[in-house]
């Protein structure tokens, strides 16, 4: 059983979870988010710490940040968008059980203040914008790294706010996968 409650977005991702691990899950049931499961959310918080795990599209990415702002020392796992589409639509409920216990083996803290450690010249050295390749190259990488993917921008922001270290770009960028997309 996993000491922090998992914050999801529905029903169906929860029956998803438990095919996965052992876990007590909170669905927020969309971005309304109701009073009565931010309470709920804030006392899993305060008690045994949680971990958000949304949807890898753009209704996921909302609940993610207003979540960040109100419980900042939350922990984030994210599924790969590839590894979290079916049946022509995305989430976690679409996930297979190895994807989400990968998300939760890789999880990262949301820091508000940048490391600044990454740059855009980073990303144009490496292809992982303005190449062709380079949302394939992004979505890999970031499947690696454990923070998802994101447009260029989004995923400067996440190398620089996720405690994603230099070491571990380097690594993730040396694996034979990610090389042989660029060729």
């Amino acid at each position: 059983m996993l000491k922090e409650v998992l914050v999801v977005e529905g029903k169906s991702d929860i029956q998803q979870i438990a095919k996965a691990v052992d876990a007590e899950c909170i669905a927020t049931e969309g971005f309304t988010l109701r009073k009565a499961v931010l309470k709920q959310i804030a006392v899993a918080y305060e008690k045994r710490g949680i971990i958000i795990l949304t949807d890898p599209d753009t209704a996921g990415e909302r609940i993610r940040r207003f979540l960040s702002k109100k419980f900042p020392n939350a922990l984030h796992a994210f599924v790969p968008r590839d590894e979290a589409f079916a049946n022509e639509d995305i989430g976690i409920e679409q996930a297979s059980p190895g994807s989400i216990r990968k998300a939760l083996a890789a999880l990262h803290t949301h820091s508000w203040s940048s490391s600044d450690l990454f740059t855009m010249d980073d990303l144009i050295q490496h292809h992982l914008v303005g190449q062709p390749d380079s949302v394939a190259r992004r979505s890999d990488l970031g499947a690696k790294l454990g923070i998802g993917y994101g447009n260029g921008k989004q995923f400067l922001y996440r190398l620089n706010h996720y405690n994603v270290t230099r070491d571990a770009f380097e690594e993730a960028l040396e694996d034979k996968e990610i090389v042989k997309i660029c060729q």
